[in-house]
């Protein structure tokens, strides 16, 4: 994982944090959506030899958007201000598409949860970045072991 994020840290955008902030939330969603999706299949791939079919099955429980509207609401509280407003705008914001696999109250906070993870990737924050998509992994680990 930390070849990951050192290529993480070795690409962020040098964008300023008010440039960021003016930037649409779908379009921090779609990076963040991307940020996680690597960062989730790498995560698969560390825990042993399995086929790609297999892979696939298990990345989908951690990106879907059911598990990421469980990890912001999960995470909701340890989120500061500035980070939950991020959420709220993602969530907020009317998607050209409806999901046809999740309920859509899911699909919106998914939508908050990947601005976030686009917003602190374009912001350089990248500590807190991984420390969300780890703190993500260990509670859908908690989820799927219920």
């Amino acid at each position: 994982m930390a070849d990951l994020i050192d290529a993480i840290n070795n690409t962020t955008p040098d964008k300023d944090e008010k440039e960021v902030k003016m930037m649409a939330p779908l379009v921090l969603a779609y990076m963040g959506d991307s940020i996680f999706e690597v960062y989730i299949r790498n995560y698969v791939i560390s825990r042993g030899n399995f086929s790609v079919h297999q892979l696939h099955k298990q990345a989908t429980k951690y990106v879907k958007a059911k598990a990421q509207a469980t990890i912001v609401h999960a995470l909701e509280k340890e989120l500061n201000e500035e980070e939950w407003a991020i959420v709220k705008k993602g969530r907020n914001q009317k998607s050209a598409t409806v999901p046809k696999n999740a309920e859509l109250i899911d699909y919106k906070y998914a939508t908050g949860f990947e601005a976030l993870l686009g917003y602190l990737y374009y912001t350089g924050k990248i500590q807190r970045l991984k420390e969300l998509m780890e703190k993500s992994i260990d509670i859908i680990n908690v989820e799927l072991n219920k």
